[in-house]
């Protein structure tokens, strides 16, 4: 096999038994099977009868898991489900072996097809915001509201901090870094993808650390994790380059579902700069900015984007009206953050 190849993955049926995914109290994981795909999703039980559906779609590298703890703050808010995109978390590799942003885009809306769910409060994280942007433009009917953490929407100029994981998708280099970190921990691992991806590391307890090794430990013996970590990043980098109506940026002026966008100050991913051509973009938007937050608020300052997006909620109800720019800018400042609007 050349370098420039990506290695082979066994089809879904043989793939062997993976060590069972953390499930918290008061969760419940299942699979959903769908044309092409077998989804894991992960819910709460309801907390009321008549609460609004919300979905919840994580970021790269990441899982259901890392919105374990909003989905908890939000319990008689929403009824909550969070999906393990093709690959990730529990749920196996596609069948075609495609990890674009359409292909995850895709997957997510054969399963609100399927389930009948729709329309959901839509919530995503770095990929998942990319993801979720599309399916937001391409599916109105499918989506309440739109809810958008440090979204991986393309970028001109790209922060450094970025760059590896960028890199990750060309052709030999995820072999590579494999190779170069073949002796590292997973503990080694949990403590660089944290230093990556929170302000403040410090606000990981050693309870979630702990857990944290624990998956990585589990993912690093599935046959496919770097694949799927791999063309998922070609994926992301491919839907970069895209123009005209495909463009997510094009796609994020479509999307007609009111936006809560949030950003951290001190993401190292995706840059805190984009806040304010995203608060424009997206037409009905409310900008949440947390200086101290890194690349998952919702797992940093989980409280804080429970309560913006309560706010948010009360103010798209059916009877609600549009508040001026000068209304939202005092309901964000209440949540802890710094706010602007798209208009």
């Amino acid at each position: 096999m050349s370098s420039t190849e990506l290695p082979s993955v066994p089809p879904t049926d043989v793939l062997p038994e993976a060590a069972s995914v953390r499930i918290a109290e008061g969760e419940r994981l299942r699979s959903v099977g769908l044309p092409g795909v077998t989804l894991k999703i992960r819910s709460r039980p309801h907390a009321r009868e008549g609460l609004e559906p919300a979905l919840y779609v994580h970021g790269l590298g990441g899982s259901s898991q890392n919105w374990s703890a909003l989905m908890a703050l939000l319990d008689g808010v929403v009824d909550s489900e969070a999906v393990d995109l093709p690959g990730f978390g529990d749920s196996p590799p596609p069948d075609d072996g495609d990890y674009s942003v359409t292909a995850h885009a895709r997957a997510v809306i054969r399963y609100l097809d399927a389930s009948a769910r729709g329309p959901v409060h839509l919530f995503g994280n770095s990929l998942g915001g990319a993801v979720s942007t599309r399916v937001a433009a391409v599916r109105p009917d499918l989506v309440r509201t739109l809810t958008l953490v440090s979204p991986a929407l393309p970028e001109l100029r790209v922060q450094r901090t970025a760059v590896p994981t960028g890199l990750i998708g060309l052709p030999g280099v995820a072999t590579l870094f494999n190779r170069f970190t073949r002796a590292w921990t997973a503990e080694q691992r949990v403590r660089g993808v944290t230093a990556l991806c929170y302000g403040d590391p410090g606000r990981v307890s050693p309870e979630a650390f702990r857990h944290a090794v624990e998956e990585m430990e589990r993912r690093l013996r599935l046959p496919y994790f770097w694949d799927a970590m791999t063309r998922s990043a070609r994926g992301l980098v491919s839907a970069y380059t895209l123009g005209g109506q495909h463009g997510l940026w094009r796609q994020a002026e479509r999307v007609l579902a009111p936006t809560l966008l949030v950003y951290g100050g001190r993401d190292q991913l995706v840059g805190f700069r984009m806040a304010q051509r995203a608060a424009r973009a997206f037409r009905d938007s409310r900008l949440l900015t947390l200086p101290d937050a890194g690349h998952v608020a919702m797992m940093e300052y989980p409280e804080t984007v429970a309560m913006a997006f309560r706010e948010l909620l009360a103010e798209s109800g059916p009877r609600a009206r549009p508040g001026t720019g000068r209304d939202r800018e005092a309901l964000f400042e209440r949540t802890g953050g710094s706010a602007d609007t798209g208009s």
